[in-house]
This record gives structure tokens, sequence and C-alpha cells, in this order.
């Protein structure tokens, strides 16, 4: 078999890992750093940035890999069942004296399960990869040849993304431009950059640390637990709900039914007057307000959505046997957003 032959399928592998490379490079890159790489004068960046600044542009940009990738992958398919195909069923044909037609289909086979695997180990994983480690690397180093590549394949960009999109609305759905999407990880760099470059404080610097860290908590990192809390029993008497109200420092206090970690309700300071005005003295059971419960493992930044929605300041936290473990509120929220140490319930 001529050593040409290989050339090409290798050539064919290898522009297939390119676009892969290039895709995965100008989806993962941080727009940032090229703005900043090309406001000093780094020439790729200048030319890459226009297509990573605007999701039409990175749309155009992805479009236009996914038409090399497809492209390069059919020609490698025809080439290698014209050439490489040929070649090892004429082989199959001298060494096992097998009949030419059952030749050429296990040929076929053999070439077919040989470049699946090339394919997907040269052609995607290893670019992939290393588009992934290195993504400002590779996005300025194939953002020329992608360049030409979009001047090839303007007509089909043009035809594929507006059949897509008319699919999509025919389907009631709406195109999804393509987007950067950064890790945690990625946007506390961000921050971290962005306060070397002079665009935040240290202080500020430390308010978005904190703020990106709190989906990491969950309500039994933020919770005041059960043991500090102050509370009341749905058995006391009114005397006795008067005088805890009138020592405790808490506008809300948890009410409990035989044990502390059966809450029931949570009593009003503010609902306690007013009814007292209005009605004289009542027992616990008719003053309290229903109880919101929020699991222990729930994020911190999803308590905060809950609490808005059910109109409430605090909740209390409840275990996987949906036992009480603790209070959480927003305060505690806030705390642990702006730094302050926060006080017991």
């Amino acid at each position: 078999m001529s050593p040409a032959v290989w050339l090409v399928v290798g050539a064919l592998v290898l522009v297939n890992a390119f676009y892969v490379a290039a895709e995965f490079g100008a989806v993962g890159v941080r727009q940032s750093r090229v703005r900043w790489m090309s406001d000093d004068g780094h020439a790729m960046a200048r030319r890459l940035l226009p297509f990573i600044e605007t999701p039409a542009g990175l749309s155009r940009y992805v479009a236009a890999s996914q038409i090399g990738i497809t492209v390069s992958s059919l020609i490698l398919g025809a080439y290698a069942q014209a050439t490489l195909a040929v070649a090892v069923a004429g082989a199959l044909a001298s060494a096992i004296g097998a009949q030419p037609q059952r030749a050429r289909d296990v040929a076929q086979l053999v070439v077919l399960v040989t470049l699946a695997a090339m394919q997907a180990i040269v052609g995607e994983l290893i670019p992939k990869s290393l588009a992934l480690q290195f993504p400002t690397e590779v996005a300025l180093a194939t953002v020329l040849p992608m360049r030409w590549s979009l001047r090839i394949f303007r007509p089909l960009i043009a035809a594929i993304n507006g059949t897509t999109t008319l699919i999509l609305r025919l389907l009631g759905a709406r195109p999804a431009p393509q987007r950067h999407v950064h890790s945690p990880d990625e946007i506390d760099l961000l921050i971290a950059e962005s306060r070397d470059g002079g665009l935040l404080e240290p202080d500020e610097q430390e308010r978005l640390h904190r703020a990106l860290r709190l989906g990491r908590r969950t309500a039994r990192d933020l919770m005041v637990p059960l043991d500090r809390l102050t509370m009341l029993s749905d058995a006391l008497p009114w005397d006795d709900v008067v005088r805890a109200v009138s020592a405790s420092p808490f506008s809300r206090l948890p009410v409990f039914h035989d044990a502390r970690a059966q809450v029931v309700g949570v009593l009003s300071v503010k609902d306690l007057v007013y009814r007292f005005v209005q009605q004289g003295a009542l027992p616990l059971p008719q003053l309290m307000r229903p109880v919101v419960r929020v699991s222990q493992d729930l994020a911190a930044d999803r308590i905060v959505s809950i609490l808005r929605e059910r109109r409430v300041h605090q909740a209390m936290v409840i275990d996987a046997s949906e036992a009480v473990v603790g209070l959480i509120t927003i305060h505690d929220v806030l705390v642990a957003l702006v730094g302050a140490e926060p006080a017991a319930g």
C-alpha cells in the first residue's frame, strides 16, 4: 500500500482534530483575557476577539468548526473505503483465499472500526483535552485557519444556522446562541484578575469571593443549632409566655410540642401584642404562625429564594428524618456574605 495513502488518511484525521480543538478552544477561552491581550497589542488576540465577544460571532465560529469536522470525516470515510478497504480486501483474498465479495465486506468492517478508533482518540479526545486544559493557547493558535474556514464555509454556515432556527421555531423553541460558560474556579480567577487590574478594591474582591462560595454552603453550615435557640413550649401558660418574650431580644420565637425537635410554629412578638390588645390573653397555639422547613443539605442561595417566596425571615432546618436540628434566617445568610459574626438565635 502506498505511503501516500496513509499520509492522506493521517492528514484528514489531523484536520478533524484541528476543528475539534478550535471549537473547544473558542468556547472555553476567557473573553476578558483575550480582550486584555488584544489591548496589549497581541495580533492573534485581536483577530480572535470579534468571534468570541458576541453570541452570534461565537455561533458562526462553532458552526464553521462543525462543518469542518463533518466534511473531513466524510472525506476520510470515502477515501479510506476507496483505498484502504480495497487494499485490505486484496490482502485477505490472497492470504486466506476468501471470496472477493466476502473479502470486501470484512475489509470494509475492519477499516471502519480502525478509523472510528483513530478518529475517537486522535481526532476527538486528544484535541478536546488539550483545548480544555489550554483554551487560550489553542484558540489563538487556530484562529487564522478558522478565519479562512469561515470565509469558505460562509454559505453553508448561513444555510445551516437558518435551517436550525426555522426548525426550532416550528417546534416552538428559541434558538440558543453559543455562550461562554465558566466554572466557579474560573470566576474566582476572573475576580482576582480584576483586582490585580485595579478594577476592584480588596474588600469588594472579598465580598465577591464570599458570594461565589455562598452556593457551596448548606443550611447546616449557616444555621443556629437547636441547643442555642430560645424556644417556647406550646403548653406554656400565658404569663410564662409573656415573661419569656420579655426576656428575649428576638422578635420571633420557635414553638415546639413535647420535644424541642418537634417545632410546630413560630410566635411573632408583634402578633402577640396585637392579638392581646384585640382579644386579651390567648392560648399559644392560636397565636403562632406556620413554620417553614428547609433541608439541612439545601444550598444557601436557594434558601434565600425560598424565604423570599414564602415572605418569611426564617426557617427551621430539618435532617433526613425531618427532625428539626436548627434555625436559619436571612440574617445568617447575609452574615456569610458580608463576613460578620452571627449572634446566637
